[in-house]
């Protein structure tokens, strides 16, 4: 079966990913993205599979996945149970790095380490104890500190010695071919056109659905309706356009984001948030301020 396509959600202002969910969650399922991806299980137990790899995990399984490279967690659980926290995630660009190497050369110590996730890299109990209270705190960081927590990660990360090679040496992950499935196309529609006006029909018919048949398959994939799915990112845009930009209006917020209507972008931000953007704005700037 062909992977997904996970849309990362990197925030402007900041340079990675850093999240935490339970059990179940919409993104445990067979999947890839271009980012790296530190996976840290927190709580329960089952089976993951990384490229053409299939193992046995309990809390403590630390893996560095690399790009595009397919891998899933799925936790043995009674029907109908769930768990708050299952794992923590960092996910981090090639991008990101390349342009961090450029100006803190030391950053080349790493290179072994990204080269080696292309096939997953299982790291030993004792490195993920040792890290484990960075990563729990780098879940809420902010500023200077997420910097010096990643740092301190991919430090160590990078000098643990008894790492273990997950995929087999000749699995190719191939992109490529994994955005030959309609759906993946029309997440990569969305991604790219996501301030632009568009519905069902078209995300149907670039995924090459019926309009019936492609909201069953993109609710199963994502958790959410195709309206409540466009609507968190269009909202997360707005929380980063917020935050980056002090000059911009509402309106300019509003329209920038991909919303057609003040009042209507007004409430749903309020019901995303749980508070108008005005506000949102005025607290983080009293944060800026507290924190100078």
């Amino acid at each position: 079966m062909a992977p997904d396509l996970e849309l990362v959600q990197i925030r402007r202002g900041e340079s990675f990913a850093a999240w935490s969910h339970g059990y179940p969650y919409h993104t445990v399922r067979w999947h890839f993205h271009p980012e790296y991806e530190l996976h840290q299980v927190v709580s329960t137990t089952g089976r993951y599979f990384v490229g053409d790899f299939i193992g046995e995990f309990e809390p403590g399984n630390l893996v560095l996945t690399g790009p595009n490279l397919p891998h899933n967690w799925v936790s043995d659980l009674p029907e109908g149970a769930t768990v708050p926290l299952r794992c923590r995630i960092v996910q981090f660009s090639e991008c990101f790095i390349d342009d961090a190497a450029k100006v803190l050369p030391e950053l080349a110590a790493l290179a072994p380490l990204l080269a080696a996730s292309r096939r997953g890299v299982l790291f030993d109990a004792g490195t993920s104890a040792e890290l484990a209270l960075a990563i729990e705190e780098l879940m809420g960081a902010h500023g200077m500190r997420r910097l010096e927590l990643f740092m301190t990660v991919a430090g160590t990360l990078s000098r643990a010695q008894r790492t273990e090679p997950l995929a087999s040496a000749g699995y190719l992950p191939d992109p490529s071919g994994y955005m030959s499935v309609g759906l993946n196309k029309a997440l990569a529609f969305i991604r790219e056109n996501l301030t632009q006006p568009f519905g069902e029909v078209e995300l149907a018919a670039i995924a090459g659905q019926s309009t019936s048949a492609f909201s069953r398959t993109f609710r199963r994939h994502t958790g959410m309706p195709l309206v409540q799915y466009i609507k968190r990112l269009r909202i997360n845009l707005a929380c980063q356009l917020l935050m980056s930009d002090e000059n911009a209006t509402i309106t300019d917020i509003c329209f920038g984001s991909g919303f057609n209507n003040l009042s209507n972008f007004n409430r749903q931000f309020l019901a995303e948030k749980g508070m108008p953007p005005s506000r949102f704005r005025r607290l983080l700037a009293d944060n800026v301020t507290l924190a100078a």
